[in-house]
């Protein structure tokens, strides 16, 4: 986390939308993230469709994409998630720029959530979604209430993640179908007015000595718990 970043602070509310990339991050794997991952210049003759790229298609598709979308176009891509999205929505408090939001967003990402939703300062850290932000839809909120308000009009229950006193276990909760999972940053957990706005607060299950578990890692655990029970499982 660059250390120039302003302090935390309320932000001013804007458009409900993601902002571009921060300058200077490797957008592929093949810039900057180690070994080079993917396919190289596809043989002629090409594949017809308005799905594929052709600059990929001539260069080679390096993206951090499964195979049946490689050569794809990043709108065919989105297009074809789109249609098959979980009814699930993760929501995750920016208060701090929290390095862990990217790795929240790469896990919803992997699990086809139906949005992230960034809830305080609309700039968050990207490195750690490594770009699966392109294909994820990601809205902004300013504040809690705005997401719970939110919510409440898309009839969607909100459901606090946080090892709280009062909380129920997740590992016996049924999470609903249709609902917003929400985590606390890195760190204090869950603010004061997010439990205030929950319908209830889950926590996980912990044996040793720590206090809590990397926030990152506690928001898969949570989507996990929900593809557990809903998502169909096809066979390997």
């Amino acid at each position: 986390m660059s250390t120039t970043e302003e302090k935390p602070g309320p932000e001013k509310p804007g458009p409900e939308t993601a902002g571009p990339e921060t300058a200077g991050e490797p957008v592929q794997y093949d810039e900057g993230f180690g070994t080079e991952v993917g396919v190289g210049p596809h043989p002629e003759p090409w594949p017809r469709g308005e799905r594929y790229d052709p600059e990929l298609l001539a260069g080679g598709d390096r993206r951090n994409v499964v195979d049946r979308y490689r050569y794809w176009t990043r709108e065919a891509v989105v297009a074809d998630l789109d249609t098959r999205r979980h009814d699930f929505h993760v929501a995750v408090e920016n208060w701090g720029h929290d390095f862990n939001i990217g790795s929240v967003v790469r896990t919803a990402n992997a699990f086809l959530a139906k949005e992230v939703h960034i809830v305080g300062r609309r700039r968050w850290n990207r490195r750690g979604a490594m770009v699966t932000d392109r294909y994820q839809h990601v809205r902004h909120h300013p504040d809690t209430e705005s997401l719970t308000s939110w919510a409440a009009a898309e009839g969607l229950p909100v459901i606090g993640i946080d090892n709280l006193p009062g909380a129920v276990p997740l590992e016996r909760t049924v999470l609903p179908r249709r609902c917003v999972l929400l985590f606390g940053q890195e760190g204090p957990g869950l603010t004061e007015e997010a439990r205030a706005h929950v319908e209830t607060v889950c926590s996980i299950a912990q044996f040793g000595s720590t206090r809590s578990i990397n926030a990152g890692a506690a928001a898969a655990i949570a989507m996990h718990a929900w593809i557990q029970r809903y998502a169909e499982i096809g066979t390997p």
